[in-house]
């Protein structure tokens, strides 16, 4: 019984360990988006815009329902400004948590911003268009 007890307990700290190893693949970090992105067209993992004091993210891009970029990687304390394209309609920017919500705009030349002092995992969508993937995410470092 001990033997199996020590190879059970072995096997979990293996299993943990790789665990922890998955978790910072694909950017850095433990946070990762799962299946945020899964029907959002434009997303092609995180762009980096790390050492930039104010990031740009267009908000009614393509077709007029995304957000271009639609992931980036930032420094604490930067900021990100997303500015309306004047496509789509009327869109807002909606932090999953709370973190952050922006007012309705419709209108191109429109922004909102945003600076996050804390590091952490911010997916954010478009709440009239978010079944149609209009969804972004900023990963604070």
């Amino acid at each position: 019984m001990q033997r199996r007890a020590y190879l059970t307990a072995v096997a979990g700290s293996l299993v943990t360990g790789s665990m922890a190893g998955l978790a910072g693949c694909g950017g850095s970090g433990s946070e990762e988006y799962g299946d945020w992105f899964e029907n959002v067209d434009n997303y092609d993992g995180e762009v980096d815009r790390t050492g930039e004091s104010q990031v740009a993210v267009a908000v009614g891009a393509d077709d007029g329902f995304a957000f271009e970029p639609a992931a980036i990687r930032v420094d604490a304390g930067t900021t990100v400004a997303w500015e309306w394209t004047g496509e789509g309609g009327r869109h807002n920017v909606v932090e999953r948590d709370g973190a952050f919500e922006s007012p309705y705009h419709e209108d191109a030349g429109a922004t909102f911003e945003h600076t996050s002092d804390d590091p952490g995992l911010f997916p954010y969508y478009c709440e009239p268009h978010r079944e149609m993937g209009m969804k972004g995410g900023v990963r604070v470092e």
